[in-house]
């Protein structure tokens, strides 16, 4: 027979699943990410303890244990209490990086990019620590026997034939984790409500911050896109306005005066906290003589139609504008 270690990569994967099966350490996880999606994503689950109970684990120690996994295939490579402390301490590190990975990228730091991400690291180290494993010898593998695991955490912690002052030490250390771990749960459970605000933007046709109309031809559209985003912690009723401006500037006096101001589009829509929508909009003027487009952000307190000019845009919860020339 060819030993497992000298067959090829594609065969030894297969076989280390769907032959040898999966250690039950690692069936753990994979059934433990199954149950925490839908927890996190089941409409009336998801606003129940049992979501915060399924995914701390996640956050604070399966991301960091599978790429321990991955690193350490053998069994004694390092102790099972480090192998829990690196665990911990790796996914501190992991889950963070992964975050900010992400502000990088369009899909920003929100709850699917970031479930996404991290469920897909973790299925990597899973199938590099099952394979790793695979290609080493039944006897030298890692194995987890619960039952036995604890009896050695236990000695490593209260050994038999330590004196008084390395037991105090190590209970101390015991009560310092349990203490963290459970602050580090009430935060998340019942997080701060940080600075309350909504996100209000304009893109291009390409939904980047660049390529905005400038140049303008009378009655053709120009395709764009209305950011808006609620952080206010409860839901909003946002109310989005756009207006055609005729400005002038005073050189004397250094301000810039409306002389006129007609509505192009209303629109309203409700938005969820941590909710972000991108709105495709359509530009068109119909008429020349305008140089400016103001974008209006309503929340809640709409002003009525005498409200008009500069007024108006004060009125505004937030507002944005572009400098046109409609030809």
């Amino acid at each position: 027979m060819i030993p497992l270690s000298e067959k090829k990569p594609v065969v030894t994967l297969y076989s280390a699943f769907f032959e040898q099966g999966v250690p039950l350490d690692l069936t753990l996880v994979v059934v433990w990410l199954a149950v925490s999606i839908i927890a996190i994503f089941l409409p009336v689950l998801n606003d129940t303890i049992l979501r915060i109970v399924l995914t701390l684990p996640i956050v604070l120690f399966i991301p960091g244990y599978c790429l321990i996994a991955a690193l350490f295939p053998k069994e004694g490579d390092v102790d099972l209490l480090e192998r829990i402390m690196l665990s911990i301490g790796l996914s501190i590190a992991v889950v963070p990086l992964i975050g900010l990975g992400l502000n990088f990228t369009p899909w920003g730091i929100r709850l699917e990019p970031l479930v996404v991400s991290i469920m897909l690291f973790t299925w990597v180290m899973i199938v590099v620590a099952q394979y790793r494993r695979a290609i080493l010898p039944s006897e030298e593998r890692f194995r987890v026997s619960f039952f036995a695991s604890a009896g050695r955490i236990r000695e490593e912690f209260l050994p038999p034939r330590g004196s008084r002052v390395d037991r105090l030490l190590n209970g101390i250390l015991v009560l310092v984790a349990i203490v963290a771990i459970l602050t580090t749960a009430y935060v998340i459970a019942f997080p701060k409500q940080g600075e309350r605000f909504s996100e209000f933007y304009i893109l291009g046709e390409k939904q980047r911050s660049a390529d905005y109309p400038e140049m303008i031809l009378a009655g053709q559209n120009y395709q764009m896109y209305i950011g808006l985003g609620n952080h206010e912690y409860r839901n909003v009723t946002y109310t989005i306005e756009t207006w055609t401006l005729r400005t002038e500037f005073n050189n004397v006096t250094n301000t810039t005066s409306t002389l006129s101001m007609d509505p192009l589009e209303r629109q309203s829509l409700v938005l969820a906290h941590n909710e972000t929508r991108i709105i495709p909009y359509t530009l068109m003027v119909n008429k020349t003589g305008y140089n400016r487009v103001e974008f209006m952000l309503f929340n809640e307190s709409v002003p009525g139609p005498e409200v008009t000019g500069s007024d108006r845009i004060t009125a505004s919860y937030r507002d944005l504008h572009l400098w046109v020339t409609v030809q």
